[in-house]
Parts: structure tokens; sequence; C-alpha cells
């Protein structure tokens, strides 16, 4: 089980997967009924969708696991904001501690993890074990 009190099932809560609408409502439904909303799709081909959304200050993003393979959320640490809170699944306070110890805090099939945004600003993000090809970004305005 994951380690991180950002995490939660995702219940009432809707995914995405196509492209933010630029208000945080999010884009088009996937296969799976995963839509709408401050969410993140994870899927089997490797992606983050949508790969950029666009939410508020204060809005909790959600990601999920929408297919078999498991994956991270991982923050480029260098890249975040000033003052802006570090955030990867596992509950981890470092991008170095993040990768050190995957394939802990992995994110796998139906499985979520969430993140609450309290700074403005672009926070980048990749998955570690998918790193040249999985990453996003989050706007928060």
């Amino acid at each position: 089980m994951l380690r991180s009190a950002g995490l939660g099932l995702a219940g009432a809560v809707a995914g995405c997967s196509g492209s933010s609408n630029g208000d945080g409502s999010g884009g088009e439904t996937s296969g799976d009924g995963w839509a709408g909303g401050t969410n993140v799709a994870m899927t089997d081909s490797l992606k983050f969708e949508p790969e950029t959304l666009t939410v508020n200050v204060g809005d909790t993003v959600t990601w999920k696991t929408v297919d078999s393979v498991a994956h991270s959320v991982t923050a480029y640490e260098e890249k975040l904001p000033d003052g802006a809170a570090y955030f990867a699944s596992g509950g981890f306070d470092s991008e170095s501690a993040a990768r050190g110890a995957y394939p802990e805090g992995s994110v796998g099939a139906d499985e979520t993890y969430s993140h609450t945004f309290e700074t403005a600003g672009e926070f980048p993000y990749f998955c570690i074990p998918h790193e040249s090809g999985m990453r996003g970004t989050i706007v928060v305005e």
C-alpha cells in the first residue's frame, strides 16, 4: 500500500483523458469512465492524460492508473515554483528520495494518488520508470 497522506480512493472523483479546457474541468472521457474535473489518467500507453492540466490554487489533483502498468507521480524538484511544496506518490519529501526508493511509491492498477496545490505556477512531473516519455505539467492559476 502507498504511504502518503495525499492518497485516497477516487470514489466520487472522476478523472480525465483529454485536453484541459483551461478551467480545470478536464476534457474527454476515457473508456473506463475516468473523466472530467481535476484528474489525470495514467495509461499503459505510458501517457498522463491530459499531459497538461490547469487548476486553481487550492485544488486537489488526483492521478489514477487506469490500465495495468504501475506508474509514479514525481515532481521535478528543481523546476517547482518558489515556496511550493514538493509532491510525489509515496509521500517522499524530495525527488532523490522518490527515485532512490522506487518501486515504493508506485501507483498500481485502479489506485490513486492526490496532491493539493497551494501555490500558483507550473509544476512539471514525471513517471520514474517511464521518464523518457511520460511527463506532465500541472498549471496552477
